[in-house]
C-alpha cells in the first residue's frame, strides 16, 4: 500500500508537471530553452571540433618536437661520446708518451749513473795507480836515502878510524919522545939503548900487527859493507821487480776492469735500446688493441643507441597512433553525441511544431465557434488579432 501511495504521488506530480508544461510561459520558456540548447550544442560541437583539430595539431607538433629533441639528444650524446672517446684516446696517448719519457729518463739516469760509476771506478783505479806509483817512488827515494846514509856512515866511520890511527901514532911518538928524554936524563948506557931499540922494534911490530889487524878489520868491514850494499841492491832490485810486477798486475787488472766496464756499458746500452724498441713495439700494439677495443665499443654503442632510438621511435609512433585512435574515437563519440543531440533537438522541434499546429488549429476552431456563436465581429476580430499577436509573439 505504501508503494501504491508512492506511485500515486509520483503520478500526481507528473500530472501537475504536465499541466505546468501546458502553461504558455512555460511552453515559451521551454521553446527558448530548446533553441538555446540547440545553439549551445552546435557551438560546443564547433568548439570541440576546433579543439580537436588544435589538439591534433599540437600533438603533431609535440611529437615532431619530441622526435627532434630525441634526435638532438642522440646527436649530442653521439658528439659527447666522440668527444669523450677522443679525450680518452688523447689522454691515453699522453700517458703513454709521458710513461715513455719517464722510462727514457729513468734509463738515461741509470745509464748516466752507470757511466758515472764507471768513471768513478776508473778514477779510483787511476788514483790507486797514482798512489802505487807514489808509494814506489817514495820507497825508491827512501832506498836512495838509506844508501846515502850508509855511504855517509862509512865515510864518517873511515874518517874517525883514520883520526884514531893518527892520534894513536902521535901518542906513540909522544911516548917514545918522553922515553928518549927520560933515558938521556938518566945517562944510561948501551943496554938501555938496546932495550929501547928492542922496545921500539916491539912497538913497531905491535904497530904493524895493529895496522894489519886494522887493515883486516877494514877489509872485513868493507867486505861486509859491500855485501850489505849488494844485499841491499839485490833486495831493492827484488822489491823493485815485485813492485813492477805488482804495478803491471794492477795495470792489467785496471785494463781488464776498464774493458769489462766498457763492455758492460755497451751491453747495457744495447739492452736499453732493445728494451726501448721492445717497449715501443708493445706500446704500439697496446695502442692498436686499445683503439680496436674503443672502436668496437663505440660501434656497439652506436648500434645499441640506434636500436634504442628505433625502439623509442616505434614506441612514439605507437603512442601517437594510440593518441590518434583515442582522438578519433573521441571525435566519433562526440559526433554520435552531437547527432543524438541534434536528433533530440529535431524531435523536440518537431513535437513543438506539431503542438503549435494543433494549438493553431484549436485557436482557429475556437474562433470559428466564437463567430458561430454570434459574437460581434469586433470581438471576433479582437480575439483573432490577439491570437495572431500571440502566434506572432510565439517562437
Amino acid at each position: 500500500e505504501e508503494q501504491l501511495q508512492q506511485e500515486k504521488k509520483q503520478l500526481l506530480q507528473r500530472a501537475a508537471r504536465m499541466r505546468l508544461e501546458q502553461d504558455e510561459e512555460i511552453r515559451e520558456l521551454n521553446t527558448l530553452f530548446l533553441n538555446a540548447k540547440c545553439n549551445m550544442i552546435r557551438d560546443k560541437q564547433v568548439l570541440e571540433k576546433q579543439m580537436i583539430h588544435k589538439e591534433l595539431a599540437e600533438e603533431e607538433r609535440r611529437l615532431d618536437k619530441m622526435m627532434e629533441m630525441e634526435r638532438d639528444k642522440g646527436m649530442e650524446a653521439q658528439e659527447e661520446l666522440e668527444r669523450h672517446r677522443r679525450q680518452e684516446l688523447m689522454k691515453a696517448r699522453q700517458d703513454i708518451v709521458k710513461q715513455m719519457e719517464r722510462n727514457a729518463e729513468d734509463r738515461a739516469l741509470r745509464a748516466e749513473e752507470l757511466y758515472q760509476e764507471g768513471q768513478r771506478q776508473l778514477e779510483r783505479l787511476e788514483q790507486m795507480k797514482r798512489e802505487d806509483r807514489k808509494a814506489w817512488e817514495e820507497k825508491q827515494e827512501k832506498l836512495k836515502q838509506i844508501h846515502a846514509e850508509i855511504q855517509c856512515f862509512n865515510v864518517e866511520s873511515q874518517r874517525l878510524k883514520d883520526q884514531q890511527r893518527e892520534q894513536e901514532r902521535l901518542e906513540d911518538e909522544r911516548v917514545l919522545e918522553q922515553q928518549r928524554q927520560k933515558a938521556g936524563r938518566a945517562g944510561q948506557g948501551r943496554a938501555w939503548a938496546e932495550r929501547e931499540a928492542a922496545w921500539e922494534a916491539e912497538q913497531e911490530q905491535l904497530r904493524l900487527e895493529k895496522e894489519k889487524e886494522l887493515a883486516r878489520l877494514r877489509a872485513m868491514q868493507q867486505q861486509a859493507q859491500d855485501w850489505q850494499a849488494e844485499m841491499d841492491a839485490l833486495r831493492a832490485k827484488r822489491n823493485q821487480e815485485v813492485a813492477d810486477r805488482e804495478w803491471r798486475r794492477q795495470e792489467l787488472e785496471r785494463s781488464r776492469k776498464k774493458a769489462e766496464l766498457e763492455q758492460q756499458l755497451r751491453q747495457d746500452r744495447l739492452e736499453q735500446v732493445a728494451q726501448k724498441e721492445q717497449y715501443l713495439a708493445m706500446q704500439v700494439e697496446q695502442d692498436r688493441r686499445e683503439f680496436q677495443r674503443v672502436l668496437k665499443a663505440h660501434q656497439e654503442q652506436l648500434e645499441q643507441e640506434k636500436l634504442e632510438r628505433e625502439q623509442r621511435e616505434l614506441r612514439q609512433r605507437a603512442h601517437a597512433e594510440y593518441l590518434r585512435q583515442q582522438i578519433q574515437e573521441l571525435q566519433q563519440q562526440r559526433e554520435r553525441e552531437r547527432a543524438a543531440v541534434l536528433e533530440e533537438g529535431r524531435q523536440q522541434r518537431q513535437e513543438v511544431q506539431q503542438r503549435r499546429q494543433r494549438l493553431t488549429q484549436l485557436r482557429q476552431q475556437k474562433l470559428q465557434e466564437f463567430r458561430a456563436a454570434g459574437m460581434p465581429e469586433k470581438y471576433c476580430a479582437h480575439v483573432e488579432r490577439k491570437a495572431r499577436s500571440q502566434d506572432g509573439a510565439a517562437p
